[in-house]
C-alpha cells in the first residue's frame, strides 16, 4: 500500500512539473516563449517596451514584474487569445489598430476560448480595448480601459465588448473616452458591477440580451448612463449616473426587467432650446413592455420620466421625482395609473394633504393635464404657455375634464422620501483625479 501511494505522489509531483514559470526580457524572448509554453506555464514580463502583436493559442498566465508595456504600433489586435484558462494580468497594452470590421483590439479573445481572465491591465487605444466573442464565463476585472477622445464618439471602439457571451463578469473596472462603457449583445447571465464610466456615449448597453444583472455601476459626463434596448428580463439595481445629456435608462423594446433603486440626476440637453424629444431624460421608456420601475430617484432632469410608443404595460411606483423641469411627459391617449397595492411615487410638486398620517396623500397626483399634451403635440404654440387664457384652461381642467381622461395619475403619491438615498452624492474625488491622469 505505501509503495503504491508512494507512486502517486511520485506521479502527481511528475504532472505538476509540466507547468513552469519563465521570464522574457524582450519581444523576442516573448513570442518564443508564446509557441514554446505547455499548458499551464507563467510567463512573466520583465519592465520594458513590448512591441507588435502576440497570440496565445494554450493556456497559460502572462502578467508583469513592472512596467511592461505591450505596443501594436498602430495596427491590428495586440494581444489574440485563441484558448480556454488563459490569464492576463498586471500589463499596459497601448496603440492598438481602430479597424472595427476587423475587430482591432487590446485583448481580442477569440471563439470557444472559454474561463478566459483579465485582471489588473491598464489599456490605453483607438479601438475595442477588450473584446470577446461566443465564449463562456469570461471575468474581467480591476483593468483601465482608455479610448481617444479626439476622435468622434461612434468611430471609437467600446470599452469592453462581448458578443455571444454567456456568464460574463465585469467589475470594478474605470473605463473612459470610449464608444459605449460595456456592451452587451446577444448575451446572457452576465453580472456588470462596481465598474465606473466616465465621458463616452453610453455606460452599459445592452443589446438583444437576457438574464443579465447590473449594479453598483457609476456613469459620469455621459450621453447615456444604462441603455437596455430588444433586451428582456434584465435586472438593473443600485447604479448611479449623473451630470448625463441624453438619458440615465433606457428601455427601449425591452420587456419583463427591473429597474430599481437607482439614483438619477443631472440629466440636461445644454442646448438653451432642444428641440422636442432631445431633452435629457431620468428614464426613458420607448415601446418597452410588462418592466418594473420601482424605487428609483430622479431628480434635477429637464424630464424626470419620458414615455412613448407604446410603452404604457408597465409597473411604476415607490420612485422619487425631485425638482425635475417636467416631471412626467406621456403623449399617449390612455389614463395610466402609476401606484401598486396602495403606494405611488414621491413627487415634489405635490401640494396634498395627509389626514390620517399614513404617509399618503388624500388625493390623487396628475404631473400632466391635457393642456400639457397639447402642447406637446404642438410645440410651434409653447409661447402661449404663460398666456392668462392658457391659465384659464388649466382652471377649467382642473374643474371639468375635458374630453377622455388620459395621462399619468398616481391615486396614492407618498409623502415622505425614501432613506435609502440618504448619502452624499456627487463626483468622488478618486474619478475626477482619474479623469486627471488619463488626459
Amino acid at each position: 500500500m505505501n509503495r503504491i501511494c508512494i507512486l502517486a505522489m511520485l506521479l502527481g509531483f511528475s504532472g505538476l512539473s509540466l507547468a513552469g514559470s519563465v521570464t522574457v526580457f524582450d519581444a523576442k524572448s516573448l513570442r518564443l516563449a508564446l509557441e514554446s509554453a505547455k499548458s499551464g506555464d507563467h510567463i512573466i514580463l520583465n519592465p520594458g517596451l513590448y512591441e507588435g502583436r502576440f497570440d496565445i493559442d494554450r493556456a497559460l498566465s502572462l502578467s508583469s514584474r513592472g512596467d511592461s508595456i505591450i505596443d501594436a504600433q498602430g495596427e491590428g489586435s495586440a494581444i489574440t487569445i485563441y484558448s480556454s484558462d488563459v490569464e492576463i494580468s498586471g500589463l499596459t497594452i497601448r496603440h492598438w489598430g481602430n479597424d472595427h470590421y476587423e475587430r482591432d483590439s487590446g485583448i481580442l479573445v477569440e471563439k470557444g476560448s472559454d474561463d478566459v481572465s483579465i485582471n489588473n491591465n491598464r489599456l490605453f487605444g483607438d479601438g475595442f480595448g477588450i473584446r470577446a466573442e461566443e465564449l463562456n464565463r469570461i471575468k474581467i476585472n480591476d483593468n483601465v480601459i482608455t479610448g481617444n477622445d479626439s476622435l468622434f464618439k461612434l468611430d471609437r471602439g467600446d470599452g469592453i465588448h462581448l458578443d455571444h457571451v454567456t456568464g460574463a463578469q465585469v467589475w470594478s473596472n474605470v473605463i473612459s473616452r470610449v464608444r459605449d462603457g460595456v456592451y452587451i449583445e446577444s448575451g446572457s447571465r452576465s453580472k456588470v458591477f462596481d465598474n465606473r464610466f466616465i465621458e463616452q456615449q453610453y455606460g452599459i448597453h445592452y443589446m438583444y440580451s437576457s438574464e443579465d444583472e447590473a449594479f453598483n455601476n457609476q456613469s459620469y459626463r455621459v450621453d447615456g448612463g444604462y441603455a437596455l434596448m430588444d433586451s428582456k428580463q434584465i435586472h438593473l439595481h443600485s447604479n448611479q449616473v449623473w451630470n448625463a445629456v441624453d438619458f440615465g435608462i433606457l428601455l427601449n423594446m425591452t420587456q419583463d426587467s427591473v429597474v430599481e433603486g437607482n439614483r438619477v440626476e443631472q440629466i440636461l440637453n445644454p442646448d438653451e432650446n432642444p428641440i422636442p424629444g432631445k431633452e435629457g431624460k431620468g428614464i426613458f421608456i420607448y415601446g418597452a413592455r410588462d418592466n418594473r420601475v420601482v424605487a428609483n430617484r430622479l431628480a434635477h432632469c429637464d424630464i424626470g420620466f419620458y414615455m412613448a410608443m407604446g410603452g404604457e404595460g408597465n409597473l411604476v411606483y415607490d420612485n422619487q421625482f425631485i425638482d425635475n423641469f417636467s416631471q412626467v411627459k406621456y403623449v399617449g391617449e390612455k389614463l395610466l395609473e402609476w401606484s401598486k397595492d396602495g403606494r405611488g411615487n414621491y413627487w415634489s410638486g405635490y401640494l396634498g394633504w395627509d389626514r390620517n398620517s399614513d404617509g399618503i396623500g388624500n388625493s390623487a397626483y396628475r404631473p400632466n393635464d391635457n393642456i400639457d399634451r397639447l402642447f406637446w403635440l404642438y410645440p410651434e404654440a409653447n409661447f402661449l404657455m404663460g398666456s392668462p387664457i392658457v391659465m384659464v384652461l388649466r382652471w377649467v381642467q382642473r374643474q371639468f375634464e375635458i374630453g377622455d381622461p388620459s395621462g399619468i395619475i398616481d391615486s396614492y403619491p407618498l409623502l415622505n422620501l425614501s432613506p435609502r438615498f440618504d448619502f452624499e452624492f456627487g463626483v468622488p474625488q478618486s474619478m475626477l483625479k482619474l479623469t486627471q491622469e488619463i488626459r
